[in-house]
């Protein structure tokens, strides 16, 4: 397949230009323009590229790219991950914003769907555009129950913090460093808060709001998201494709 009809896809299915971000999404590095082979992974490190490389992938696709705003020197860790690309003529491809919200495949949908919740409405403003959803049980559920169905269906441990209630009916959901929306959770009368990390800011904020968090990595609940997308663009173009698991345990 032709790299450019695969990168205009993403850029359209994923609704890129939409979105306020630091990470530049989209194709972020340039290789080869016959894609044969498709890894997916949630960061585009060193250890990634090169197992990408390894397996002879003609692009990587990830949720953390390598392009924050934008690169001063190609030194040190740059020079070192863009020279392994080069070298292996791959194409790194990232979706970061896009990829929380995306009402199909995005990583707070996903989320949501591990509890067997459908997204009800979006949740979790950032710089003006949400990028978390809300789900709502139709009876209470405990916390420690919602907690063990994360932890086996993420493979991962969860941490609750029992701040608010310990029956739970609405759950607003934004993976990674999703803590900044506790504000919005407490304005919107939102049980629970599931996240991927949690801060000693973070802790003092949910507990002086009331509000209860089940925090579940800020890796794992990001890997959701790009297995999602590898099954939509593998069913499309009838390509190869691997995913490559890089767990941080955070």
């Amino acid at each position: 397949m032709n790299r450019d009809e695969l990168v205009s896809f993403l850029d359209e299915y994923l609704n890129i230009s939409a979105y306020p971000d630091k990470s530049r999404n989209g194709l972020q590095v340039e290789g080869k323009k016959e894609i044969e082979r498709i890894a997916f992974s949630v960061d585009a490190t060193l250890r990634t590229i090169e197992h990408a490389a390894e397996r002879n992938a003609d692009i990587l696709i990830v949720h953390h790219g390598i392009i924050w705003g934008g690169l001063d020197y190609i030194t040190g860790i740059h020079y070192k991950r863009l020279k392994t690309l080069f070298d292996a003529g791959m194409n790194l491809y990232a979706a970061h914003l896009p990829l929380d919200a995306h009402p199909e495949v995005g990583n707070n949908v996903q989320l949501l769907k591990l509890l067997d919740l459908e997204p009800k409405e979006p949740f979790g403003e950032y710089k003006g555009l949400s990028i978390g959803f809300l789900g709502e049980f139709k009876k209470a559920e405990p916390i420690e129950k919602i907690a063990r169905i994360l932890a086996e269906r993420l493979d991962t441990t969860v941490k609750t913090y029992n701040f608010g209630k310990r029956e739970i009916r609405k759950v607003g959901a934004v993976s990674g460093a999703g803590a900044f929306a506790l504000e919005e959770a407490w304005r919107r009368e939102i049980d629970l808060l599931i996240t991927g990390e949690f801060g000693h800011a973070d802790y003092l904020t949910a507990l002086d709001l009331g509000i209860s968090v089940a925090v579940a990595g800020h890796y794992k609940t990001e890997t959701l998201g790009v297995k999602a997308l590898m099954e939509v663009v593998k069913e499309k173009f009838r390509v190869k494709t691997i995913f490559i698991e890089s767990p941080t345990g955070l």
